[in-house]
């Protein structure tokens, strides 16, 4: 937006300032950086030179039409090129890094020190700065309302209002009374307590006999616990062996009694199964038997085939000599 502004001094020879109103450009929350920062189109007006400050009473104005003296200017610019000329001259006989190798280039290396010195002594800095003196603000007085009506007054003698003697009397009766109330209240407190701690003695003597007692009826009632418990396993264990041993007995003759009719009919059932044989009625069964009806089959079929050959070969010459036979008649 254009900034328009209108000067214009007024024929009584004062100077007016005004300037069209405008809005205030959007601004972004975070600085941006100075080669993207744009130049503002509106100014500070504490840097302007129309604006008065300080002491107006001995103010000079500054005509507008007044010209910058050039000896002014021309002694500010020298000021200028004599610190630019100082500065290189400073940077010329500044110490440089030699140049870099070939193939090889400088790098920045931070060089600063980091590293705290732990001290016990704490360094402290004194500052100090003097001000004006103040002079104290003066007490405020007190309020004191305006006098009103007549003043009147009268004389008491000494005694009148007040005898000592005679209204200290009930005080101390009460403070002895109390103090002596007190006192023998702590003292039956303390009689009481006697008593009451004679009987909590009697009373932990009498429970600790009762205690002693019970411990020792309880050690002699376990001990006739454990002896009946013993004596009760070991009529558990007698009776355990002599029944063991009855069944014993009885599983013997009941076994004695039982193999006596038991081998005899295992002997026979084992012999009529074959489990009892005569080797060489046996090694004829299971060995001569088998290979004699193994050879008989072999003989057998040796003679079957050769009838079947037989059999095929007069097969043939009879064909042979019915054909020829056929021939001849023919």
């Amino acid at each position: 937006m254009a900034f328009v502004s209108h000067s214009q001094r007024d024929p009584n020879g004062t100077y007016t300032f005004s300037s069209r109103p405008r809005p205030v450009e959007n601004r972004s929350k975070f600085r941006e950086p100075p080669s993207e920062q744009a130049h503002s189109n509106y100014g500070n007006i504490m840097y302007d030179r129309r604006v008065v400050r300080g002491n107006t009473y001995a103010q000079h104005i500054i005509p507008t039409t007044a010209q910058p003296d050039p000896a002014e200017i021309q002694r500010q610019q020298e000021i200028r090129r004599r610190a630019m000329a100082r500065k290189r001259a400073m940077e010329q006989f500044r110490p440089r890094t030699p140049e870099a190798l070939q193939g090889r280039k400088h790098i920045d290396v931070q060089t600063d020190l980091y590293l705290e010195e732990l001290s016990d002594i704490i360094v402290a800095t004194d500052i100090e700065c003097q001000t004006d003196a103040f002079l104290d603000r003066p007490a405020t007085p007190l309020f004191i309302p305006a006098k009103s009506g007549k003043d009147a007054e009268t004389q008491i003698e000494e005694g009148e209002l007040f005898d000592f003697d005679r209204e200290v009397q009930p005080v101390l009766e009460v403070l002895v009374g109390k103090t002596i109330e007190q006192s023998l209240l702590e003292v039956m407190e303390e009689e009481e307590l006697a008593c009451l701690r004679a009987q909590q003695r009697a009373f932990e003597e009498l429970r600790n006999a009762e205690l002693a007692e019970v411990q020792r009826l309880q050690e002699q009632e376990r001990r006739h616990s454990e002896e009946k418990e013993r004596r009760i396993a070991q009529q558990k264990e007698v009776l355990k062996k002599e029944k063991e041993t009855a069944e014993k007995i009885a599983a013997r003759a009941y076994t004695q009694k039982y193999l006596a009719d038991l081998l005899p009919a295992v002997f026979t059932s084992l012999r009529s199964h074959g489990y009892f044989y005569d080797p060489v009625e046996k090694d004829i069964e299971t060995n001569f038997f088998p290979w004699l009806m193994s050879e008989v089959n072999n003989s057998l079929d040796r003679r079957y085939t050769a009838r079947e050959l037989l059999d095929t070969i007069i097969y043939d010459v009879v064909q042979k000599r019915l054909e020829s036979f056929k021939d001849l008649q023919s």
